[in-house]
């Protein structure tokens, strides 16, 4: 009779030497570098690498060619402008260099501005759409008048805005503050609701109050579209600033911007456009920086 049973243990164990061959091929092809799965998570980091120096370098590249042409000429002629129109690059670098301490100065007079009636207008955006987010039936109205006040001209705010809070630096924070309140109202507003309603279920399903469920789920859905927020009022808030210097000041680069053209100082007027498109850029990398660090849990910054 034949036997069915299972062989000996003895008969099937692997050998010590091709247990030891097999583990080493695994490591082989697993190691960073070497084998198939190796090579391609090398060949997606060089690509990576690449991709992040071309987005650098091709706008470089085509400033760099801007400007050579704007130095050569070739804008004057194309839109036939005289250099007391449009003064060349090399006179405006020559400007800053003349003016750097009261550029410098200037420049930071303005970002002060600009920092803190975002902040006041950015809170009280965030306020205006938690309400809105609680108390639908009332506070809805809040965000659309957020909104249309934002339509609202800045040179039309400028004079009421000196009416109330005088000729100092307060009158330029609170044209910042109306000019940044609507971006925030209605990025956070939609933040707040835009959450998946089975975690609202789940919540309710575990007796959450009102206030976890404002910090467990609608604050973490609305962080993303709060920074967006806060980038795009980076710009805003400067434009404010620099436009509301125009009428009432006696500092900042939109006062001496509008003394440069007015005595017909150009290259110094255009010194004061390049400041503030360095504050700018500076304004919206820390808004960016910031973001990266606060929800760097989000989807948007993995990658």
């Amino acid at each position: 009779m034949k036997n069915n049973s299972l062989p000996e243990p003895s008969l099937i164990a692997v050998r010590p030497g091709a247990e030891r061959a097999a583990s080493a091929n695994l490591d082989q092809m697993d190691s960073p570098g070497r084998g198939r799965f190796g090579t391609e998570a090398s060949g997606s980091g060089a690509r990576k690498r690449l991709e992040a120096l071309l987005r650098t370098l091709v706008p470089l590249l085509a400033g760099v060619v801007v400007i050579g042409l704007w130095q050569a000429g070739a804008l004057h002629s194309l839109f036939r402008l005289r250099t007391y129109q449009l003064p060349l690059p090399s006179a405006i670098l020559g400007a800053v260099w003349e003016n750097a301490s009261l550029l410098l100065d200037y420049t930071v007079y303005t970002l002060a501005e600009a920092l803190l009636g975002m902040l006041a207008g950015s809170a009280l955006g965030f306020i205006i759409a938690l309400v809105a987010t609680v108390w639908p039936k009332w506070g809805g109205g809040g965000v659309l008048l957020t909104a249309a006040l934002n339509a609202v001209p800045i040179v039309a705010l400028a004079p009421m805005m000196n009416l109330w809070f005088g000729d100092g630096i307060g009158s330029r924070i609170a044209i910042v503050a109306v000019t940044t309140m609507a971006a925030m109202a209605v990025n956070a507003h939609k933040g707040m609701n835009a959450v998946d309603p089975l975690l609202l279920d789940l919540m309710k399903a575990n007796a959450a109050g009102k206030w976890a469920v404002f910090r467990y789920v609608r604050l973490q859905s609305c962080l993303p579209y709060v920074f967006a927020a806060i980038k795009v009022n980076t710009t805003a808030a400067m434009i404010g600033a620099i436009v509301g210097e125009f009428f009432y000041s006696s500092k900042g680069l939109g006062y001496l911007l509008s003394n440069s053209i007015k005595v017909a100082k150009m290259p110094l007027g255009w010194s004061c456009i390049v400041a503030a498109a360095a504050a700018g850029m500076l304004f919206y990398l820390l808004a960016d920086r910031l973001e990266k660090v606060c929800i760097r849990w989000h989807p948007s910054q993995r990658g």
